[in-house]
């Protein structure tokens, strides 16, 4: 099995690679770099056409296939992914342009944990029964739904392509997929790993090409009765508006604009360390960021103070280098949006603290994507900065006075996907959480993750829940089977 990243990258139809139908390319920039190192297929509506026939075909026999077998086949490709760690760390990297030693610690176990906790979930999913006395049982089957898409975005790639893949096919699905154009390699290569584990042809089909021409083409075709979807508001707007009119399935896991909020008796020295990873990891572009760190007014001073002296040691460098904390952002484009939005932060009034540049590499990465580390304060909570998503190295400080006051900041964005609250006090952790506006709630930490939980968001940051049983039942129809006794 060879790992190698390809020059020119394939499809994946009916457990074949293949080019593009219309034989066009899209190039793919190492965002490090700022160079072309490959080519991804620019794919469309007949690729499309071609994968649902080759997942209709083989939802035959794979619908059907016991949790068992399916299980046996799942946990193969995530030892696959364990033993190909390095190849794959480094094509994550290149592609997105996040430091080595992330891709290596966070990306690619994960989603190899992904396959394996959804094989195993597989075998041990369950439905209930209701018993009307000496009247009739009933009992609920899940079953399948079919053939069903996924689309995931460039932030996380593998991590997140595999969120989705894992339990749509440990649920008996078969799945038309697609990874971010920006970041295709990883996926590319799970065709690879798929193949070699085994797994049927035509139960995963892997497409690679743009939003418009292929995203869009399989929220439409008919033959993809669900959706799962990851990526900008404005994108799962426009899905939801397709896939609405046909009765679709669909999950939006969407933006966020994601509150920290420290109480003055808070662990100083975690939350110091915490908030600085929250704040910066993966140059900032996880939706779970907290880009609104909203600090109570008796410790702004002194939080400032050190948070600005902390952020000034990320070493912004080269992502293959050890020391670099910092790596690229992952394209010209969203490189050019960051920057704009640091330059309406200026223009609504704020006052950069920290950065707020590019930063100018040598060697082989002097023509990449690199912006530094940014901290802005004096802004109000309604300002365009602190109310749309950035996704980069960039986060606002605002103070607080009260437990009311932090609350109403925090619950102002129209985006509700996750907050982290900082207090040793127990019952105020317990009433900031149940009232503030967000799916996912961290009380002394930050991305600590239970598979098993339900992952989502209130408001503009999404429709629906990832995660554990959730995602089971998302990909199953429940039919209800009542026997009179």
């Amino acid at each position: 099995m060879d790992l190698t990243a390809p020059s020119k990258i394939a499809n994946y139809i009916a457990g074949s690679l293949q080019a593009p139908l219309n034989g066009k390319y899209i190039d793919n920039i190492n965002p490090a770099t700022g160079e072309v190192y490959s080519q991804t297929p620019d794919s469309d509506a007949k690729d499309v056409d071609e994968a649902v026939g080759a997942a209709k075909m083989a939802f035959e026999s794979w619908g059907k296939t016991p949790a068992e077998e399916r299980f046996r086949i799942l946990n193969r490709i995530a030892e696959l992914i364990d033993q190909n760690l390095e190849a794959l760390a480094l094509a994550e990297t290149n592609d997105n342009g996040k430091p080595l030693w992330l891709s290596k610690r966070v990306d690619i176990p994960r989603a190899s944990s992904n396959f394996r906790f959804f094989a195993t979930g597989a075998m041990h999913f369950s439905t209930e029964s209701h018993n009307m006395e000496d009247k009739a049982i009933n009992y609920t089957l899940r079953q399948p739904i079919g053939v069903v898409g996924c689309i995931s975005p460039w932030n996380l790639p593998l991590y997140l392509f595999t969120w989705k893949i894992a339990p749509a096919l440990a649920a008996g699905n078969c799945v038309v997929a697609k990874p971010s154009e920006v970041t295709p390699m990883t996926g590319y290569l799970l065709s690879i790993i798929c193949k070699e584990a085994g797994l049927p042809d035509g139960v995963l089909n892997i497409l690679h090409g743009t939003g418009p021409s292929c995203g869009a083409a399989i929220v439409a075709h008919p033959g993809i009765k669900a959706i799962s979807f990851t990526g900008s508001t404005r994108a799962g707007r426009d899905i939801a508006a397709t896939a609405g009119p046909m009765f679709k399935k669909v999950s939006l896991e969407l933006g966020g604009k994601n509150p920290n909020i420290i109480f003055a008796d808070c662990d100083w020295d975690k939350m110091m360390r915490v908030t600085l990873q929250s704040s910066f990891s993966n140059q900032g572009q996880i939706c779970l960021c907290g880009s609104r760190v909203l600090v109570e007014e008796s410790i702004y001073e002194k939080f400032k103070e050190e948070f600005i002296a902390r952020a000034r040691k990320l070493t912004v460098g080269d992502p293959l280098e050890d020391s670099s904390r910092q790596g690229a952002v992952v394209s010209k484009m969203h490189y050019d949006k960051v920057m704009g939005m640091i330059q309406q932060a200026k223009d609504e009034g704020g006052t950069i603290l920290l950065g707020g540049n590019s930063v100018a590499l040598e060697g082989r990465c002097k023509n990449g994507y690199f912006i530094a580390p940014t901290i802005i304060e004096g802004l109000g909570p309604n300002c365009r900065t602190n109310m749309e998503e950035i996704f980069g190295p960039v986060v606002t400080m605002q103070s607080f006075k009260t437990e009311d006051e932090a609350l109403q900041l925090a619950n102002t964005s129209d985006y509700g996907l996750s907050a982290t609250i900082w207090t040793q006090d127990v019952s105020r952790a317990n009433r900031v959480a149940a009232q503030v506006h967000s799916g996912i709630i961290w009380v002394n930490c930050w991305l600590l993750r239970d598979l098993r939980t339900p992952f989502g968001g209130f408001k503009n940051s999404g429709v629906g829940r990832e995660g554990g049983w959730d995602a089971l039942r998302f990909f199953t129809e429940p039919k209800n089977v009542c026997i009179e006794l």
